[in-house]
């Protein structure tokens, strides 16, 4: 079986964020990191391998050189191989595509993404990459088990419950907690990850299809003012300031 794990590469949260001319985001400073749903995502498909050796785990970014040593800590996590599309992800559509485009040379049996990246969380890229494939998408998953060779079992939460779905390969999923804990690659995973392949594929040509108007940070929190619980006339004052 062949699985391909779709990661991104994504500020981390503790990085403070900042913006050029409102319309450019500033990464001088900014540490990156795989996104923490690929994480679970990735995590999932090396939990499978470990019960089934012929289970293949490919890689796959989409961005510059800069995402290798994130390709690299994948690889080092456990997967065989790693691709990296040479090319900023411009948006949602360019990216799905561009997998799209990939998926359809390599005939993966599983694909594997987060529920969202945590930059944009637009949660667009499952989708549309199955539209283009036609191959059925389920987003977001919490649990993913195969059944044979030919199907697995997954899990989704929905607004009712729990839904518990048999599906047929080829697939997309979107996988967010608990499908899997988060693995730390170790010494040895370390090293085996740089005699291990990393291909740069050069991207295929996908006009835009969103324009960016301009960044905005959110707005400052307004200072705590504490209030004496015996001061009601003052409480009462502040509250009819606020409207509230």
């Amino acid at each position: 079986m062949k699985i391909l794990v779709c990661i991104s590469c994504v500020p981390d949260t503790t990085s403070k964020i900042s913006f050029t001319d409102k319309n450019k985001f500033n990464s001088e400073n900014v540490q990156f990191i795989i996104g923490p749903y690929e994480d679970y995502a990735l995590a999932r498909a090396v939990e499978l391998k470990e019960k089934n050796s012929e289970i293949d785990i490919s890689l796959l970014n989409v961005g510059l050189s800069s995402n290798d040593p994130l390709l690299r800590k994948g690889l080092a996590i456990g997967a065989d191989r790693a691709y990296r599309i040479n090319s900023e992800p411009i948006d949602s559509n360019f990216v799905a595509n561009n997998i799209a485009s990939f998926i359809k040379k390599n005939n993966f049996d599983l694909i594997l993404m987060g529920k969202e990246s945590i930059d944009y969380n637009s949660g667009l890229v499952h989708y549309l990459s199955g539209s283009i494939l036609n191959i059925q998408t389920f987003n977001p998953v919490t649990y993913l088990d195969l059944e044979n060779d030919k199907s697995v079992i997954i899990k989704r939460e929905t607004e009712s419950g729990i839904e518990k779905i048999k599906a047929i390969l080829p697939l997309i999923l979107g996988c967010q907690e608990p499908i899997a804990e988060w693995k730390i690659p170790n010494m040895r995973g370390i090293m085996n990850a740089r005699s291990k392949e990393l291909s740069v594929i050069e991207p295929i040509e996908v006009k835009a299809s969103l324009k960016l108007d301009k960044y905005t940070l959110p707005p400052e929190k307004e200072e705590i003012k504490y209030i004496d619980k015996d001061n009601l006339e003052l409480l009462i004052d502040e509250l009819k300031l606020k409207n509230l």
